[in-house]
């Protein structure tokens, strides 16, 4: 690392061997960013799609009143604390995803684009939103967007209703023909972020030969340390137990996958955690530290993907996902949907309290960045595509208005 000036450059990395580590925004950094024409004294914009699979209990997600967001719906109920950084935006239809299917309503969320009708390889769809936001507002980060997900392994061939499984799999397009694959594994994320230099084995191989990730940066950060003030210091030193934190977590989930190798699940990769409350919280940990880093300003995150097998026994219930969502009015099937969607919001509530708490610049994170969370489809028994769920959270950088019903009108 060189540092030849007290006001260091927003992207000041550490180097090791086949490793980078990004800091996050430094009181330091911002007079020398001053004195360009990007400035880290302005707020620095972030975007976030974090998306539900297969619809909600409408009347439970939908708050009552005019426009101020007052007491929460049970669906919602989850994000009490929060409740002053949110919006919900109500009424809203995908009318290109019409008549309404799982793969539909899971390609037209971003794209509200027609869904080409095929079961072969000459698909077409449209560029979503994360990647229209990309090309404006992440062409100078080190990743101009990230892809991920909770589901490792994509659906092959016909997936529902005669159209092929690259709408169900994917969430996000760069183009009409180019869907975006997401990642699932917290270690293989990890390394797109802190990884420098060589395969990806090489990079791998690197970051496993140490205890720690940090292991390489001593001297760098003790001396980083000496040039920054009390404050940013402290801020150093909260960043640094986040990586290692994160990072034990996932040592610790690849350390469990070895020594449990039968009986494992083959539906998650290997090293992740056997949770899957313990997986979502790490991957909003890691979507945290790319955003705080600045390494990336948009991403995109699928919480599940339609017609998903996933059960949920830790919150009581069994029974598949995509089947409970059928739920025929059948008021027992409903509540163990309500649970399934409550629990979604639970982890969503984590990260945004995450983000909350997290400093950058002149307010916190959440300040900063725009989160659209929601699903394609509201009554996925009837796989309704219209008074979709959808809500808004953050600041947008001075760009959003939080705490309120947003109505909106279907055409």
């Amino acid at each position: 690392m060189i540092i030849t000036k007290k006001a260091l450059p927003r992207r000041t990395f550490l180097k090791g061997m086949q490793a980078t580590l990004a800091l996050p925004l430094l009181d330091a950094m911002i007079p020398a960013a001053t004195a360009l024409a990007n400035t880290a004294a302005s707020p620095t914009p972030r975007l976030s799609y974090v998306f539900m699979p297969m619809g909600t209990d409408i009347a439970r997600w939908t708050p009552q009143g005019g426009e101020i967001l007052g007491e929460l719906p049970p669906v919602l109920s989850p994000l009490e604390k929060v409740k002053d950084h949110v919006s919900v935006v109500t009424n809203l239809e995908l009318q290109n995803s019409y008549p309404g299917t799982h793969d539909t309503s899971n390609s037209g969320f971003l794209s509200a684009a027609f869904a080409k009708h095929t079961e072969s390889s000459d698909y077409h769809l449209g560029t979503t939103a994360d990647q229209i936001a990309a090309k404006a507002i992440g062409q100078d980060t080190q990743l101009p967007s990230l892809e991920m997900s909770m589901d490792l392994n994509p659906l092959a061939g016909v997936c529902n209703n005669g159209y092929a499984c690259v709408y169900t799999n994917n969430l996000s397009w760069s183009s009409p023909t180019t869907p975006l694959p997401s990642e699932a594994h917290p270690r293989i994320v990890f390394e797109r972020l802190f990884g420098e230099g060589g395969s990806q084995a090489e990079r791998r191989a690197a970051l496993r030969s140490r205890a720690s990730l940090l292991d390489s940066f001593h001297e760098d950060i003790a001396r980083l340390k000496r040039l920054v003030g009390v404050g940013d210091g402290a801020r150093i030193d909260q960043y640094l137990d986040s990586v290692r934190e994160i990072e034990r977590q996932i040592q610790l989930a690849e350390a469990a996958a070895e020594e449990n190798l039968e009986g494992r699940d083959f539906d998650r990769p290997v090293g992740v955690p056997a949770r899957f409350a313990d997986h979502a919280a790490l991957m909003f940990d890691l979507q945290l530290l790319a955003y705080q880093t600045d390494l990336t300003r948009v991403s995109t995150y699928m919480m599940a993907r339609e017609i998903s097998g996933r059960t949920y026994p830790e919150i009581g219930v069994p029974d598949s996902h995509h089947p409970t969502s059928h739920h025929r009015n059948d008021p027992e099937l409903y509540e163990k949907i309500t649970k399934i969607n409550e629990f979604h919001t639970t982890l969503f509530g984590y990260y945004l309290d995450k983000l909350a708490s997290t400093p950058d610049g002149d307010g916190s994170l959440l300040d900063q960045v725009m989160i659209l969370y929601g699903s394609g489809m509201s009554n996925s028994n009837l796989h309704n595509i219209q008074d979709l769920p959808i809500l808004l959270a953050g600041g947008g950088a001075g760009q959003l208005r939080s705490g309120s019903i947003i109505h909106g009108r279907c055409p």
